[in-house]
């Protein structure tokens, strides 16, 4: 078996492993599920009624969607890390160390079950957004992009989050230090309020932020943004699928040759 052929069997078989895992733990899922729907609630029905500043002829619940979709997949990817810095604590990695098998399929296998996760949530987020009165105004071919853009976008994370896992090695640290960078990231963006309400050093730095073209990409392909509406002044904003993109194979790039090499390194110890 070649080794390409070798790392793909390895990679599902640990794929398998992680998603029996979250069956397992019925947590998972609970809180997969339920933090959707409590965001989508609170901040369609909590926050809707003081936003302003909307492009003319759309709904708050057809803005904030996209936004949420794009926060609970980059949250959901922090999963990675604290469950990689897990199997670190536990001693896993040693045993998967003693067997015959290829050393990034742990890290491939764990990064596409965390994908699986978000497909879940963002399924749920979906539903309840439709509940509430969001609406998909493309076609299905559109709206299929909007979902992948979010989740390609989500997986390259996942990556980045590997790397944090494999560094820090505690699940409590992992979460604290992946919220203290996420969370400004998601909201100083487009994701909750337009971005012509920021500050005008807020809003410099919230146009080139990737969470911001991922949002206007989801936007766009889901068909929320009206027709005629001014298209913004920054590059990022003008072609918000091609700087996710970018964005995407960058982040691949640096990130998963650096995890694989960390979690030789640490499994080499």
């Amino acid at each position: 078996m070649t080794s390409l052929a070798a790392t793909l069997s390895d990679s599902v078989v640990i794929t398998k492993r992680n998603l029996i895992k979250v069956k397992r733990v019925p947590d998972l899922i609970v809180f997969a599920t339920l933090s959707p729907i409590m965001f989508v609630v609170l901040f369609r029905y909590v926050f809707g009624g003081a936003i302003g500043g909307l492009p003319p002829g759309i709904s708050y619940a057809e803005f904030l969607l996209p936004g949420i979709f794009a926060q609970t997949v980059v949250f959901g990817s922090t999963v990675t890390g604290a469950s990689i810095a897990e199997d670190l604590q536990k001693g896993l990695i040693d045993r998967f160390r003693s067997l015959p098998m290829s050393r990034s399929a742990v890290l491939v296998g764990r990064t596409i079950a965390d994908s699986g996760l978000n497909v879940i949530s963002i399924t749920v987020m979906a539903l309840t957004g439709l509940v509430v009165g969001w609406r998909i105004n493309s076609s299905i071919g559109e709206a299929v992009g909007g979902f992948l853009v979010l989740l390609v976008f989500a997986y390259a994370i996942s990556w980045l989050m590997a790397v944090v896992g494999l560094l820090v090695r505690t699940p409590e640290v992992v979460n604290n230090a992946s919220f203290i960078v996420i969370f400004p990231l998601t909201f100083i963006a487009n994701t909750f309020v337009p971005l012509e309400t920021f500050p005008a050093v807020l809003r410099t730095f919230a146009e080139w932020n990737p969470v911001s073209s991922v949002t206007l990409a989801a936007r766009e392909l889901f068909g929320n943004v009206p027709a005629g509406y001014p298209v913004p002044d920054a590059w990022p904003l003008q072609n918000p699928v091609l700087y996710t993109l970018i964005w995407t194979a960058v982040i691949l790039a640096v990130f998963v040759p650096l995890s694989v090499r960390l979690y030789q390194r640490t499994a080499s110890r």
